[in-house]
């Protein structure tokens, strides 16, 4: 598919997240056969004040591109400013985000607190548009609670802005990850606009994505929660789509051997303090409903040091081949 003038491989994305989408992961999931890769939220305003921390998550390896860097804020000028900053990066999109629940990004007015205010939600728009060289995209949910369902109204304001596609999670701000996501309302969005649709919400295993494209008429599905200790998803998803078979799931060797590259791959970009602690929710992912992961889990929890968690993991592996 292409969004803008980027051409993309395949219709399956993984959805921006925060502490979760960052280089290793992302290279993995590229691997997998992830079509579009999403970083975490960048800042805008930390950006555009040069900060070290903010950068830091702005770097790129050149096997995952394509790549859509997602930024944050409700201040209009910083956030042209930090597209304007951008240009000079190597991503191929620039995304937005009105849909980050999150109550320490909402209670700035940011995230999806910005579907309450579509006069400010459109100038954002347009000016990250008239500032980016790059195709821009935006991210939303259905609405802020069930008596302000207004995500069609959001996406024919980003269309009308010039926005080159949009991702629609179908919940409210209010239900953040509860319940069950609507994808009627992601049907509504793609009836609403002529631009490239993005599904997200409640895709965890194969023929939900498929299900949800069948639903919606989407153009492309966006999987955040259920890639989670599970990149195959990427890769099982589209095999399905384009060949109608379902690869297996991975094994439990293949989970461990994914688990201690990416614990690895973490290390080395941000060094044993901060990788490590960073690793233990990947990992508990990774070892989610294998046989006696919860202790495992508990054991790497209380460690500090790269080598004791490789040796934990190695050992647990090699447990699976005897």
């Amino acid at each position: 598919m292409r969004i803008g003038n980027v051409d993309i491989d395949n219709k399956v994305f993984l959805a921006p997240m925060a502490g979760v989408t960052d280089l290793p992961f992302r290279l993995l999931c590229k691997e997998m056969n992830c079509g579009l890769l999403y970083t975490e939220m960048i800042n805008a305003k930390a950006l555009c004040y040069d900060d070290v921390n903010t950068k830091s998550m702005l770097k790129m390896d050149p096997k995952e591109h394509p790549v859509n860097i997602q930024i944050f804020g409700s201040e209009v000028e910083y956030m042209g400013k930090a597209a304007y900053i951008l240009n000079e990066y190597p991503n191929e999109l620039l995304d937005i985000n009105m849909g980050c629940p999150a109550p320490k990004v909402v209670k700035n007015g940011d995230g999806s607190a910005l579907m309450k205010n579509p006069k400010l939600a459109s100038d954002i728009l347009k000016e990250v548009v008239k500032n980016s060289e790059k195709p821009v995209t935006l991210k939303i949910r259905k609405g802020w609670d069930a008596g302000s369902i207004n995500a069609t109204e959001i996406a024919k304001i980003g269309e009308d802005a010039g926005i080159s596609a949009i991702a629609i999670h179908g919940r409210t701000r209010e239900e953040f990850y509860s319940g069950k996501a609507d994808w009627n309302i992601i049907k509504d969005v793609k009836d609403s606009v002529n631009i490239p649709v993005i599904g997200n919400g409640d895709i965890f295993e194969v023929e939900d994505a498929v299900n949800m494209i069948n639903k919606t008429n989407c153009d492309a599905v966006m999987i955040g929660r259920g890639s989670q200790g599970n990149p195959w998803i990427f890769k099982r998803v589209a095999h399905y789509i384009k060949t109608g078979e379902v690869l297996p799931e991975p094994t439990k060797h293949e989970k461990l051997t994914i688990a201690i590259r990416h614990l690895n791959m973490a290390i080395e970009l941000k060094g044993e303090y901060v990788g490590i602690r960073e690793m233990r929710k990947h990992l508990g992912w990774y070892l989610k409903g294998l046989k006696g992961s919860a202790r495992v889990r508990d054991e790497i929890n209380r460690l500090e040091s790269y080598d004791k968690v490789k040796d934990k993991l190695t050992s647990y592996l090699e447990e699976s081949l005897t």
